[in-house]
């Protein structure tokens, strides 16, 4: 792989941007600032030195904040320049195979970290996903301030990629809104700007920012300095055992508590429950709340709860609004009875926001230790499933394993759909998923489409299952943006998730896309095993 199609993107940006200016009557200073200020940073990354070299001299001609219109025979004396130093820089291909390989090759375990990248330049944030997912990261872009908050709130990234110069909020406002929580659950936040005066740069590390990283950037150095700030994450949470915003134990203490008790039971037979505990509908919460309303509930419940248990029981966070709870020498009918008490509290205790008074409840799943045999991860499991049959029973319940819990699974329904012109494409894709068999989903229903209006058109959606669905970018009648524009106007959110197959063609589909309401993107050609991870990933976050 080649830096050259990004060095083509960028010069065909560069030439659509010049082509779309040259028809207006004018063009505000401020916007020929940030073209030149993403070009700067985004043409230097990748190599285009003499690009990079004239953007940050002629960018000192204009002023970020002025609203004078510029004439076309104005802007075009500095930008117009521009175009035949592309052709010099694009002669000159860097590889970057070698150096990304070797990165790949001295990081022995790769951990499946997720980076949250906010820029709002496409070129440059598309090559940090492809450069970073090569190391095995997870990466998730947000071209907007609004959609990075988002993002953050509802996905926990371990790190975010910060740019200053956004369209709608500025970077450090960006910092005030999530450094307080990026603390607490120690996710670095590394800004990457062309903004790097001495003030910048001390405002931000006085606000919390772990590392100041000025565009352009050398990936090299960039992937090591990534590999060093996750070795660093990962000795803070080995040291820390407490969940900072509820107060209930971490996972790395649910862990141990496990194997403890499970390693007690097999010497002295006492037994003991495990109930895990899932807030219902929390996703809604945040999406009509707020984020920050839902942390007061999440806080409420963790205080709830703990109120209402025994000093020798463990309280744990398992993650997101997921819960565990460890009774020992207590039956799985015992502690049914603690957690029903647990739920009657909880559900009564009003929350007020945006002069609304909502109430939120929570589904439980519980088993006991009856078999010295048993490992930890069949205890999870078994929980896992009394919780899900709960889930799928309605909600707001709390259901005990049995052996035959298993076939009320059944219930648990995964609509993969795929609508896409291409009828290979739907073929291998089809055939792939028929043999996907992911944990707590019972069924998976595959089904595709040739266009956009056969789907829409089609009784595909009901209100109890959940639904993926891959949708093709550019597809005739009906291209996929304008699908996505459909459903997210007329279903709701939360039980679908939309992900853009797209051979990026075309940029501005990617953006108007993640603007509309798409959760991923992925780029054509794909490879069907990093398709089903990104699709198992997303579907256990925000759909179960």
């Amino acid at each position: 792989m080649t830096m050259r199609k990004y060095k083509d993107l960028i010069e065909q940006r560069t030439r659509q941007t010049l082509q779309e200016w040259s028809e207006y009557r004018g063009v505000e200073e401020r916007d020929i600032y940030r073209f030149l200020h993403n070009l700067k940073g985004t043409a230097g990354t990748v190599g285009m030195k003499y690009v990079e070299k004239l953007a940050e001299s002629t960018i000192l001609l204009f002023s970020e904040n002025s609203e004078r219109s510029w004439s076309v025979e104005e802007w075009g004396e500095y930008l117009y320049p521009f175009l035949p130093v592309f052709r010099e820089d694009i002669s000159v291909d860097v590889s970057i195979h070698d150096s990304q390989q070797q990165a790949t090759d001295s990081n022995a375990d790769p951990s499946k970290y997720e980076i949250l990248m906010i820029d709002d330049d496409v070129e440059l944030v598309a090559f940090f996903k492809e450069s970073l997912e090569k190391q095995s990261y997870y990466v998730t872009i947000a071209l907007s301030a609004e959609r990075g908050l988002k993002v953050f709130y509802e996905s926990k990234p371990d790190l975010i990629l910060l740019d200053i110069l956004l369209p709608d909020q500025s970077g450090i406002e960006v910092l005030h809104q999530i450094v307080g929580k990026a603390n607490k659950e120690h996710i670095p936040i590394m800004i990457i700007s062309s903004e790097f005066s001495k003030e910048l740069q001390m405002q931000a590390y006085s606000l919390g920012v772990m590392d100041f990283v000025k565009k352009p950037v050398d990936m090299d150095l960039f992937l090591v300095l990534i590999q060093n700030r996750f070795k660093l994450k990962t000795d803070w949470q080995k040291s820390i055992i407490v969940d900072e915003l509820t107060g209930a134990f971490n996972r790395k203490h649910f862990n141990q508590t496990l194997k403890q008790l499970i390693a007690d039971f097999k010497r002295t037979e006492r037994k003991f429950s495990l109930a895990l505990l899932d807030l219902d509908y929390f996703k809604k919460v945040n999406d009509s709340y707020g984020h920050l309303v839902g942390d007061e509930v999440l806080q409420t419940f963790a205080e709830i709860v703990q109120s209402s248990i025994r000093i020798e029981d463990t309280f744990c966070r398992y993650g997101g609004e997921e819960f565990a709870l460890f009774l020992p020498n207590t039956d799985a009918s015992s502690a049914k009875s603690v957690v029903e008490r647990i739920q009657e509290r909880f559900s009564d205790r009003e929350f007020q926001s945006k002069n609304e008074t909502f109430r939120v409840t929570f589904s439980s799943g519980i088993t006991e230790i009856i078999n010295p045999d048993v490992d930890a991860d069949k205890l999870v499991e078994e929980a896992d499933q009394a919780l899900y049959v709960g889930k799928y029973a309605g909600r707001n319940q709390t259901i005990l394993y049995t052996d035959h819990l298993s076939s009320l699974r059944l219930k648990s329904v995964l609509n993969v759909i795929i609508v896409d012109d291409d009828a290979l494409i739907r073929r291998i894709v089809s055939t792939q998923f028929s043999t996907w068999a992911p944990s707590n989903i019972a069924k998976i229903s595959i089904s595709s489409y040739a266009n956009g209006l056969d789907f829409l058109n089609s009784n595909w959606y009901s209100a109890n299952e959940k639904y993926i669905i891959l949708l093709d970018g550019v597809m005739p009648d009906l291209d996929g943006v304008e699908v996505l524009e459909r459903i997210r106007n007329d279903y709701p959110s939360v039980n679908i998730l939309v992900i853009m197959l797209t051979g990026r063609t075309n940029q501005s589909d990617i953006v108007h896309a993640l603007q509309t309401g798409a959760d991923d993107y992925v780029i054509k050609p794909f490879h069907m095993k990093e398709l089903l991870l990104r699709i198992e990933r997303l579907a256990f976050r925000f759909l179960f």
